[in-house]
């Protein structure tokens, strides 16, 4: 593997993207900004397209595409970042957020929960609970005067 260029996007250890495979597209943001708002393009959409890319390994592009599954047109991911009024502040606030993103999806599965049983403790426990509990309410109940 060939060492990242500045500009290539380091999602993890095993996945660079490289700078190439990213679609930017700039517009107005809707932020702070005042009249500069209505003049600027500081709105950012980066766009990188995970089911045809060479960057992602054979291995984890189906673990990924399933996990970021609602997110993606036609395999295609797309975050939007327009929170500063600088657009170069809002490119690398996108390029951060598709990163974890990114990172997120190709994370590996958590390990499953062993099953475990309740402990004879814990099961004295809960019913003692239990009878405290319908004691009370049967207290509260009150008997039937007729007088």
């Amino acid at each position: 593997m060939a060492p990242a260029a500045r500009d290539d996007l380091v999602v993890n250890d095993r996945i660079t993207i490289p700078v190439g495979e990213l679609r930017e597209r700039f517009s107005r943001s809707s932020g702070p900004g005042g009249q500069g708002v209505n003049t600027t393009d500081s709105r950012v959409e980066l766009s990188y397209d995970l089911a045809r890319s060479a960057s992602v390994p054979e291995s984890l592009r189906e673990r990924m595409l399933d996990r970021l599954r609602s997110r993606l047109v036609d395999g295609v991911v797309t975050v939007v970042a327009s929170e500063h009024r600088a657009q170069l502040a809002n490119r690398e606030a996108a390029r951060e957020r598709l990163a974890t993103l990114l990172a997120e999806a190709a994370a590996p599965p958590p390990r499953r929960r062993r099953p475990t049983k309740p402990s004879r403790g814990a099961k004295e426990r809960r019913l003692t609970a239990k009878k405290q509990r319908g004691r009370l309410k049967r207290d509260r109940r009150g008997g039937f005067d007729p007088e």
